[in-house]
């Protein structure tokens, strides 16, 4: 049986990212086939390339061209995408081709705390001036608008009110490493029993 290839999108770290490459290391049907960051100094870059995972450093004029997207991960035989921690907007024409088969992770619940310029711990910020008691992540399908794709999944953490930016984000990190990649494994499975 030929195998679901994922390609990870990452402009950070890349935490999550290793978190599902760990996950999905010799899986019967998924396989990591490509990692692409916009960001050079991504410490992502050097632990895929020692899993033998090709990695593609891309710049800001390539990351919103929408062929030179499509024809990278049609050179690597993808399947699906997948954006952890991806902080650019995805070009119209690249999702038109991967049509719900681009995965995302937001690090609240939304339509709470979304759009263009909402990440990482401008997101946790945001939800601690606004006096939430809970917060979490969603995981959904990528359209193209920041955060508005459909939803798969939505995981919740409380926030008290001796909660830092800091406590947060662990909070919510935890809950994006326990479900993104059962979530994605699931979303594959239920597509191709269909």
């Amino acid at each position: 049986m030929k195998k679901q290839r994922l390609a990870l999108f990452v402009s950070g770290t890349g935490s999550n990212a290793l978190n599902i490459a760990t996950y999905f290391w010799q899986h019967h049907s998924i396989e990591i086939g490509l990692l692409v960051s916009n960001n050079a100094t991504s410490p992502a870059l050097r632990a895929f390339e020692k899993m033998l995972v090709p990695c593609v450093v891309i710049d800001n004029t390539q990351a919103a061209d929408g062929k030179f997207l499509i024809d990278l991960c049609l050179s690597h035989s993808i399947d699906h995408v997948v954006l952890a921690g991806y902080l650019r907007l995805i070009p119209a024409s690249f999702i038109h081709v991967f049509s719900d088969r681009i995965f995302n992770i937001h690090p609240a619940l939304l339509p709470k705390f979304g759009g263009k310029g909402m990440f990482g711990n401008r997101v946790h910020t945001a939800v601690l001036e606004a006096g939430d008691t809970e917060s979490g992540i969603t995981i959904h399908l990528v359209n193209e608008h920041f955060d508005e794709g459909r939803t798969l999944a939505q995981f919740h953490c409380s926030v008290n009110e001796n909660d830092t930016v800091e406590s947060l984000r662990m909070k919510v990190q935890a809950l994006e490493h326990a479900h993104y990649p059962e979530v994605i494994e699931q979303s594959l499975h239920k597509d191709t029993h269909v």
